[in-house]
């Protein structure tokens, strides 16, 4: 990823969940850093200004494209079911998005699984950073320190997640301003965080697995009846995969493989989308087939390790491209915002052990698999679009719907803008009256949202456009931004 051969007029573009997000890897691709520089930068930050979502204590996977061999890998550090069997039990609270929609999730200390993210950050920097370790990382120990204003949409997800991350005393204390959530426009700061950050910057991420960090957090997990262990942190690897590939209307879409299902299911949407426009009951036909394969028979397949097209039959995401055409592609997750904070080190825990869903046929010891999907899509074995999404199992709805309007020939812009539907259960969710109306008068049920809302998912992408420009497009759902550094 050093080559001197840059491929468009500016020095790289990023779309994250949050602006604090991408300025921070704006800042690093204006000095000069690529995108795996860019991306790690934008994800340290993010567990700061991001950090009911996301941080340290959660898992994710990095899709990473070097211009050029190439070759697109996939680091997958997602979290490890912990090898012996918790003492306590999970706690269930709803969480409520729109005041007619609601979705139960599990915490506690017994939901927390063994974290790989800040490894996964490690690895990718080793592998392919350029910048130093630590300018990555002091920004935002120092944003964490000195605090920021509240956006609408982080305000929103303080109010909507209030129940989980305010369940626990430590919860409480982070989350809590004079007894009730923080709001829109508040000053929020993460004392405690800095610190654990500046050591992440000293002395690297292996604080985080080994030493007086991680007893502090296998004593706190233990406590509450989850079963985290020593051993559990000391053992935990970064693992390289081949990613999942298929062919769309001219172009190569590369993803997240198994034993994860966000990438595979994508792909499968995709197929039969096929050469047909994405219209609302196109894609409503697409969402249901991927529904349809999700049975037993699906997990096991993915833990089998069999071929992805042979199985065909929370979260936040960070899209870079820098100048050079390297490309990095990051989705990582707490899972709903968990609530399960280490007192002393602003350390927020994830609660994939309580998304049922997630388990699958995971044993002790070893990975869920996760509907997180970083994606790509090549066009003449370059980059045309870097895409992901937050969005629990509503995510690869979001990104098959992107990726096929941008093929389509969509601006990025208004792609990710545009109103979205979601297939689940007999019903096909809309974010528009007008494709309401069409898919009722199809016959199928819907439920309609009065607006644009985050349950369809938080998309960020970049895309490359033929004249050798870029754009950028952050989520408005998500309150994410898009930035392009000249």
């Amino acid at each position: 990823m050093r080559s001197t051969l840059n491929l468009f007029f500016m020095k790289g573009a990023i779309a994250a969940g949050h602006p604090l997000t991408a300025a921070a890897g704006a800042h690093v691709l204006e000095a000069g850093g690529n995108a795996v520089d860019a991306c790690v930068a934008a994800a340290v930050t993010s567990w700061v200004c991001e950090s009911m979502l996301t941080g340290p204590g959660g898992g994710g996977f990095m899709l990473v494209h070097e211009a050029t061999s190439g070759r697109t890998v996939v680091l997958d550090f997602f979290v490890v079911v912990p090898r012996e069997t918790a003492a306590g039990s999970l706690l269930e609270l709803a969480v409520d998005f729109d005041g007619d929609t609601q979705q139960l999730f599990r915490t506690g200390a017994a939901a927390v699984a063994v974290p790989g993210v800040a490894a996964g950050l490690a690895e990718a920097h080793a592998r392919w950073g350029t910048r130093p370790w630590p300018a990555l990382v002091r920004p935002a120990a120092a944003l964490a320190r000195d605090g920021f204003e509240l956006t609408p949409m982080q305000g929103y997800l303080h109010q909507i997640l209030d129940g989980l991350l305010r369940h626990s005393p430590e919860g409480d204390a982070m989350y809590g301003f004079d007894g009730r959530a923080y709001r829109w426009g508040e000053r929020f700061a993460l004392p405690e965080l800095a610190s654990t950050l500046d050591a992440f910057a000293d002395e690297g991420v292996e604080v985080l697995y080994r030493g007086a960090l991680a007893e502090q957090i296998v004593a706190h997990v233990r406590a509450g009846g989850g079963a985290l262990a020593l051993d559990d942190l000391a053992s935990y690897a970064v693992l390289e995969r081949e990613p999942v590939c298929v062919e769309y209307r001219g172009h190569e879409f590369r993803s997240n493989p198994p034993p994860s299902s966000g990438g595979v299911l994508i792909a499968l949407g995709l197929q039969v989308l096929g050469d047909r426009d994405p219209a609302p009951a196109m894609v409503a036909h697409a969402m249901e087939t991927q529904e349809a394969v999700r049975s037993a028979d699906f997990g096991r397949a993915l833990y089998r390790g069999r071929d992805a097209l042979a199985v065909l039959k929370g979260t936040t995401h960070i899209s870079v491209v820098d100048a050079e055409g390297n490309a990095a592609s990051l989705s990582a997750s707490l899972g709903s915002g968990s609530g399960v904070v280490v007192p002393g080190t602003g350390v927020h825990l994830n609660n994939m052990l309580g998304e049922l869903d997630l388990m699958g046929a995971a044993q002790p010891g070893e990975r869920l698999t996760s509907m997180m999907a970083p994606s790509l899509v090549l066009s003449n074995g370059r980059p045309r679009l870097v895409i992901g999404s937050a969005g629990s199992n509503r995510l690869r709805g979001a990104i098959l719907q992107v990726t096929a309007n941008v093929v389509a020939g969509m601006p990025v812009g208004e792609a990710v803008e545009a109103p979205r539907v979601h297939a689940e259960g007999g019903v096909v969710h809309c974010e528009d009256p007008e494709t309401a109306a069409a898919l009722e008068a199809g016959g199928r049920t819907v439920v309609r949202w009065r607006e644009r809302n985050l349950y369809f998912g938080g998309v960020s992408a970049v895309e490359v456009r033929g004249e050798g420009t870029l754009a950028a497009a952050g989520d408005p759902r998500r309150g994410g931004a898009g930035l392009v550094v000249e």
